[in-house]
């Protein structure tokens, strides 16, 4: 990682935390206890793990921040003329202004709520029928029956990715989202950087199929508004694919894995959703805010940036700890509880907040809300059934694996 890190003044109250420690979760004691002491740690990378609620939403919501594609590469050591580099660094997320306007406007027009609504009925379906091979089962590996399939028939359905084609950018899309996790160093970085040339490899491909053959989807429209207006170029549709393949599958499943293992912790919860639906849109943001699939919410600041009664040079990255600050007692009173029956009265963070709140959010706790309650009225408690491996807990995270058995 490279050491070149804006100088920054020394509060000197703030606690200690090795956010790249293999064994660092947000959900220990020495977090809690960091959260008590201040509104942020410092970390090894230089950078500031924002762990309270109040900090972390005005941060995001913050149209000075920028995202800072490049900044990020260069923190965490990735050299340009790497395909990791040239994908993330003019991704539209770590474009600001007019540039992310422009971008985010070619794919507006496929998360409109009436469009997300229409694929209700496909994701019950889908859902209900996993559901019931899983009772068939008995003894399952979750992530692979189940958190991989339902975000695969949405991007079936509205991206147009064929459903055969799983098994070849199955593996790929998953690593592609360990970049927000490049600190963590060992293999990451090799992981990232054969996702990202794998998919540009898949992608080009399905957009040359999209364009001799058309269907009605949401990359063919993109591949034919592209040709016929010019509104993108051709390297920016690529990129803009890659990452819609990636997030279309890799935080939902990963979401879908927190959540039926925090379900196998907290069993009597997992019955009060099966027995009363009505409960669904609660349980849905309590998972959430439990556990969240994206800590990887990072902004940079701008020159000359006064926060909390500092200036801050230009460049300075704050990390936000979105786990951390779910459970901030401050912002969630009873918080370091999981129960779906309390309505929480501020919205969880994993999204982001302001010009770059996720597109997808609506989609997600769509897939959520009838995943759920369609296992959750079929299936007794779930129980882990054999090892659990996790993804680093700053960045996109969750089960790489989750075998379990039911009742």
């Amino acid at each position: 990682m490279s050491t070149e890190t804006p100088p920054v003044p020394v509060a000197g109250e703030a606690p200690f935390l090795n956010v790249v420690d293999p064994d660092f979760r947000f959900d220990s004691p020495e977090v809690a206890q960091a959260q008590e002491r201040h509104w942020y740690a410092d970390t090894p990378l230089g950078a500031r793990l924002v762990l309270r609620y109040a900090e972390a939403q005005e941060l995001v919501r913050d149209a000075r921040m920028t995202h800072n594609g490049k900044g990020f590469m260069e923190q965490n050591g990735i050299a340009e003329d790497t395909f990791t580099y040239d994908w993330f660094v003019p991704a539209m997320v770590n474009h600001d202004g007019a540039e992310h306007r422009r971008l985010r406007s070619l794919v507006n027009k496929a998360f409109t709520p009436r469009m997300i609504e229409g694929l209700r009925p496909l994701i019950k379906q889908r859902a209900e029928h996993l559901a019931d091979e899983l009772a068939e089962a008995g003894e399952v590996e979750f992530i692979e029956a189940f958190a991989d399939q339902v975000p695969l028939a949405v991007m079936t359905e509205l991206l147009g990715v064929p459903a055969a084609d799983f098994p070849t950018f199955r593996q790929w899309s998953s690593d592609i989202g360990l970049v927000f996790s490049l600190a963590a160093g060992g293999d990451i970085p090799a992981k990232v950087e054969a996702a990202v040339k794998g998919l540009y490899g898949y992608v080009d491909q399905l957009m040359a199929d999209k364009e001799a053959n058309p269907t009605d989807d949401l990359i063919s429209a993109l591949v034919s508004v592209r040709k016929a207006e010019q509104t993108a170029t051709e390297a920016e549709l690529r990129n803009l694919v890659v990452t819609m393949v990636f997030a279309a599958h890799d935080t939902t499943r990963l979401q879908l894995g927190n959540a039926v293992h925090t379900f196998s912790q907290h069993q009597d919860q997992w019955k009060l959703l099966g027995e009363n639906p009505e409960l669904t849109a609660q349980a849905v943001e309590e998972v959430m805010r439990w556990v969240p699939s994206s800590n990887a919410v990072y902004r940079f600041t701008p020159d000359d940036y006064e926060f909390k009664g500092e200036t801050l040079p230009g460049g300075f990255l704050f990390m936000i700890g979105v786990q951390a600050a779910h459970r901030d007692p401050r912002a969630f009173p009873g918080g370091d509880v999981f129960d779906i029956r309390v309505p929480r009265q501020n919205a969880v963070l994993q999204f982001g907040g302001g010009p770059h709140y996720c597109l997808g959010a609506p989609l997600a706790r769509l897939e959520l809300a009838e995943a759920l309650p369609a296992l959750a009225r079929r299936l007794p408690p779930p129980n882990v059934a054999g090892e659990v491996t996790w993804r680093p807990a700053m960045g996109i995270t969750g089960p790489n694996e989750l075998p379990l058995r039911f009742g």
